[in-house]
């Protein structure tokens, strides 16, 4: 007996895929545990071989034909067609296992679930496709160690509709094959979405056969990540898929090599050119013992292909860089320069504000324990960028059990609005009083803009389950840190209703300027005189 499902529909995009497409059909229709609640539809994409014949071959299979426009056209066309709940991905060059979908939509009994990623497996037997399946898991491992991810690539994958039709599908600004279904998953989990990994949803695919191949992949896939880069600077540094030490294997090789020629003129250049050789060799380490454990023949050709993995991405994000067309997507935030400078002024100012901090702590703790029975501060679950929680730090100014006081008669179902604040608050003490007033309660939060958990200037952090009430508009907000002080704070504070909060900071957010930063913490000194909306 089946299990329940909703209704699934299965896209497949093909571009002249005669050689493959039979056998991912094949797999498609074998699946087990789904009765009839599935649908297939394959999307051809412009194909001028006989993949049309093949698939209109394959009674009960949806067949689309599109205009050639790569593969996120294809996808976006067959989800605008889909009539089920959950639109699941696969490649035409992929097999489905027999599970394949039965485990795929497993996740999403759990209703906060938005996206799922499987895993790919190969038959294969050569030196290069073994060495990339155990590429793939040893990134498994990695992500199979996260509660939630941020990467979600399409050979295996699957998304709810209306998340996905309401967040535009893929960018079809990438015309080819390479990092577009990274760039959707990006895009999800920055507005706080949640997404996982079910490594039981497996597709067998045919990965590179040689050299060749692997190199031409690699460097395709850091040219269009350069592209990606462009809006999305912050996964340069870290995504949940990618260990840093595969960003490290590329400095390490760009710098060996960067000093090679200088170092006629200036030999003792050859000497940190060797001393990046030696600390490139010693970041693959951990994946070389990961290769020992799993395949020991594949050790020595692992060194050279992790070498060619390297120069294949490096060489690809510096031709990404000049050459990928120009960026004219609509999810821009921040470029790389303004993210280094921001996060750059955000260490210097929260390290002068931990001195404020300390030197005021002793007044300040003296006065509220005098005032009231507790601690002196108070930690709170946030959500921060990207939604992912973080405990925020502040002076209490309530007294001791406020939150229990709140939770025993709200009901947060019963709000208008996922925003929630109390004029008059007489869960405030005296202290607390004047603490709101003056805004030293936040004082701080400098740890947390220290730490990473906030910028000095952004949207402030809400409290989670409020979060978890927002529509997809109003998770827009989630995209960049949280601030210490924001445009919230110098238009009215806590006066503001949500709908007038996310106009002025979605406004900040999608209009970005270093200068701005500045404009904004200049008005906070007057915005606190003046105390208006404190409370």
């Amino acid at each position: 007996m089946g299990l329940n499902f909703p209704k699934i529909s299965v896209i497949v995009p093909a571009y002249n895929s005669q050689n493959t497409i039979s056998s991912c059909l094949s797999g498609l229709l074998d699946q087990t545990n789904l009765d009839d609640s599935y649908e297939i539809i394959v999307v051809d994409d412009g194909s001028k071989d006989k993949t049309k014949e093949i698939i209109e071959s394959y009674p009960g299979v949806r067949y689309l034909q599109i205009t050639h426009g790569g593969p996120s056209a294809a996808r976006n066309a067959g989800a605008n067609v889909a009539a089920g709940e959950i639109l699941a991905f696969t490649d035409a060059d992929c097999i489905p296992s027999q599970e394949w979908l039965s485990q795929l939509i497993l996740p999403f009994q759990d209703p906060e679930i938005v996206g799922v990623k499987g895993a790919y497996r190969t038959h294969q037997s050569s030196i290069v496709s073994r060495f990339v399946q155990l590429e793939y898991e040893s990134k498994y491992l990695r992500l199979q160690r996260q509660k939630y991810i941020d990467f979600v690539d399409t050979h295996s994958a699957a998304y709810r509709k209306d998340i996905f039709i309401e967040n535009g599908g893929f960018d079809t600004n990438f015309k080819v094959a390479s990092v577009e279904d990274q760039e959707f998953s990006f895009r999800l989990a920055r507005k706080g979405y949640r997404m996982v990994f079910k490594p039981s949803a497996i597709v067998y695919h045919q990965h590179d056969k040689n050299l060749q191949e692997y190199y031409h992949r690699k460097f395709n896939i850091g040219f269009w990540k350069a592209y990606m880069l462009r809006w999305l600077p912050e996964k340069g540094i870290k995504d949940s898929h990618t260990p840093p030490s595969e960003r490290w294997q590329i400095a390490f090789l760009g710098i060996a090599l960067l000093l090679l020629l200088p170092s006629v003129l200036w030999p003792n250049l050859l000497w940190v050119s060797a001393v990046s050789m030696v600390l490139l060799f010693l970041t693959t380490m951990p994946f070389l013992s990961f290769l020992y454990h799993r395949d020991k023949s594949l050790l020595f050709p692992g060194i050279i292909l992790l070498i060619i993995r390297s120069t294949a991405l490096g060489a690809g994000l510096i031709s990404g860089f000049i050459f990928s067309p120009a960026s004219i997507t609509e999810n821009k935030t921040l470029s790389i320069t303004q993210w280094i400078i921001k996060r750059s002024l955000d260490i210097l100012i929260s390290l002068l504000g931990m001195i404020l901090f300390i030197l005021l702590f002793p007044f300040v703790a003296i006065a509220i324990k005098i005032d009231s029975h507790g601690p002196v501060l108070f930690f709170q679950e946030r959500a921060g960028e990207n939604g992912k929680p973080f405990t925020l730090i502040k002076f209490r100014t309530m007294v001791n059990g406020a939150e229990k006081m709140l939770t025993k008669h709200l009901n947060p179902y019963d709000l208008k609005e996922p925003v929630y604040k109390i004029p008059n608050d007489p869960r405030a003490t005296r202290v607390g009083k004047f603490l709101r007033r003056w805004s030293l309660d936040e004082i701080p939060q400098f740890w947390n803009v220290l730490r990473g958990d906030m910028s000095l200037v952004g949207p402030r952090p809400e409290e989670t389950w409020l979060v978890a009430m927002y529509n997809d508009e109003q998770r827009q907000r989630l995209i960049i840190k949280p601030g210490l002080t924001g445009p919230m704070q110098i238009s009215g504070r806590g006066e503001l209703t949500l709908s007038a909060r996310i106009q002025l900071e979605l406004e900040y957010i999608q209009n970005y300027s270093l200068r701005k930063d500045f404009v904004i913490i200049y008005k906070s000194i007057p915005a606190v005189i003046r105390g208006n909306g404190a409370s």
